[in-house]
This record gives C-alpha cells, structure tokens and sequence, in this order.
C-alpha cells in the first residue's frame, strides 16, 4: 500500500501578516541609511542595481495591490505550493517593471512609506480568504501573503550581499515561512522519502525517490541553515560550491540534490 499523502503545511494568517509588515520594515530602516554611491551598486541579480533592487522589493508588496484591483477568481484553481514553480514566466515583463519604478522614483524612502502605508491600509480592508489572480494561479489572500514572505527575505539577502557592511535583520517568522516554502517545494519537485533535508530550526523534509527509512536516522541526510538553504533553492548558490565550502553537510547515494535546485522559479 502506497504512503499516506502528508496534508499540506499551513500558515498562521496572522503571524503572515504580521511577518510582512516587520520584513518590509526592516528593508525601510536599512534603506534610509544607503548613500548614493550605494544605490549605485552592482547585485548579485544580472542588470540591477540596488536602486533597482530596492525598487523591486517595493513591487513585491504592489503586487497585492495590483491583484486586489482585477475581478475576483470564481474559484481558487491553485495551491500555495504552486507558486514556487510558476515564477519564472514573467521574467522580462518584471525587468522591465522594475527599472521603470526605480527611474520613476529617485526618494526611496518615500516610495517605500507610500507602500507601507497603503498596504497596512489593504490588510485592514481584505479578508484573507479574498481569492486573487497570481502567476500561479487563483490564491487566497492569506496564502499569496505567505509568498511576499519569501520575496522579502529572498531580496533582503540579496541587498545585504550588494552593500558591504549592511546588516539587515530577518524577522524570525518570515524566515521561517520562506525557509519552510522553499522546503516543501523541493519535497514537490522530487517526491520520495529516500532523503531527508533538515533546515533547522525550521523546516525538514523528505524527498527523492528510493527506500523509505522508517525509523532510526535516515541513510541519506542533508543539513544546512535557512539563509543557506534559501540562497540553494533561489539559485543564488550552487550545490557543488555550497558542498565545497561546507556550508552544507550531505551523506548518503542519494544526498545530491544538485538535480532538483533551484526550485523556485
């Protein structure tokens, strides 16, 4: 007899929302002190610099609003698990998007404390269970807000790692639903229990097709932190460097995942 299917993870609405607003507002704060020198930097995102950067962090929570203004789904087609997968399409489209923000734009703070304030104003307004149009597919609110987590904490690394110095806080809840997604994902794009991943002290999963372990310590384990795991399944690290430079621990035939990363996207 085949296992069990495992009930898909939730998320408290509550801790999203409050997780959102307390990322967002660790990305204000560090914005405010950046010079125009360091607006100016490279990223490690192909083309964009941190004012382009910045500017897409913004969109991250626009696009809530932008979903909130099309007709409402009939009905949710979609599960948050969809999401991770169905990033990639828009791709141009959000380059584009993005580098006409940050011309449009010159005070960051500004924008920022614009979007705050009319997001917070959202939140009030829209019950969670509001269905919204996404890339995905028709996601409830609450759960589409479970995505803006992990956009946040994706591009807040990826702000810290463009300035020298910077040192942005993670709220612990929007690294634990970004960490969490990204987990469940891989368990998505590479069904199994032959290989368990932990993340402590977040997330552990099982994937990777092959012998189930039923007790004891599995024969195939991968272990690394969230901001490692995260950088692995947006594609911002490579498996063999992580392995390398031991940042991630792997044992076991069936402990590669360097086949199943990136997952999002």
């Amino acid at each position: 007899m085949p296992p069990a299917k495992k009930r898909p993870r939730t998320y408290d609405p509550a801790r999203t929302r409050a997780a959102v607003l307390a990322q967002f507002s660790n990305v204000r704060d560090a914005v405010r002190t950046l010079a125009p020198d360091q607006l100016a930097l490279p990223t490690r995102l192909e083309g964009w610099t941190v004012r382009d950067l910045v500017a897409h962090i913004g969109m991250a929570l626009t696009a809530v609003h932008r979903a909130l203004d099309q007709p409402e789904p009939a009905k949710a087609d979609a599960v948050l698990l969809d999401w991770p997968s169905g990033t990639s399409g828009n791709a141009a489209a959000i380059d584009a998007f993005t580098r006409r923000l940050a011309a449009a734009h010159p005070d960051l703070d500004a924008y920022l404390a614009d979007i705050d304030d009319s997001f917070r104003g959202l939140l009030d307004t829209h019950p969670g269970t509001r269905l919204l149009a996404t890339s995905a597919g028709a996601l409830s609110l609450d759960d589409y807000l479970v995505t803006r987590a992990v956009e946040l904490v994706v591009h807040t690394d990826d702000l810290g790692s463009a300035v020298p110095g910077l040192d942005i806080p993670y709220d612990r809840q929007a690294l634990a639903a970004c960490t969490r997604l990204l987990a469940d994902a891989l368990a998505v794009k590479a069904p199994g229990g032959s290989t368990e991943v932990r993340v402590p002290p977040y997330a552990v999963v099982q994937c990777v097709e092959g012998p189930r372990h039923t007790r004891g310590t599995p024969p195939n384990v991968v272990e690394t932190d969230p901001l490692t795991w995260i950088r692995l399944a947006t594609g911002r690290l490579g498996w063999t460097e992580a392995l390398a430079s031991a940042r991630v621990s792997a044992s076991g035939e069936r402990a590669d995942l360097g086949a199943y990363l990136p997952v999002l996207g």
